[in-house]
């Protein structure tokens, strides 16, 4: 099992920048997929940003380009570049991790709160 912790959130105004990082422990990162996932308020949970084990890497259409994500395994840590933020970027980011093809090998980060005003 793999515990993730997310950090980095916080409160920016539009066209500002954010880094999180997704710190995992208990396994090594590099046996997972990692991704980024985010859920504003009253909607449902999105897929922001992936990366394979491999490193390929794939985005959500609304982040390409203003956003990147990235891993180190030596850390154990995962993190999503975020610039040129926009208030509908607003919402909850979650870490994922997973094995491919092994569903019961799917874990979750706690969340962090983005909040980009206008």
């Amino acid at each position: 099992q793999v515990q993730l912790v997310e950090s980095g959130g916080g409160l920016v105004q539009a066209g500002g920048s954010l880094r999180l990082s997704c710190a995992a422990s208990g396994r090594t990162l590099s046996t997972y997929a990692m991704a980024w996932y985010r859920q504003a308020p009253g909607k449902q949970r999105e897929l922001v940003a992936a990366i394979t084990r491999g490193g390929s890497t794939n985005y959500a259409d609304s982040v390409k380009g203003r956003f990147t994500i990235s891993r180190d395994n030596a850390k154990n840590t995962v993190y999503l570049q975020m610039n040129s933020l926009k208030p509908e970027d607003t919402a909850v980011y979650y870490c994922q991790a997973k094995i491919p093809g092994l569903s019961q090998y799917t874990y979750w980060g706690q969340g962090t709160q983005v909040t980009v005003s206008s």
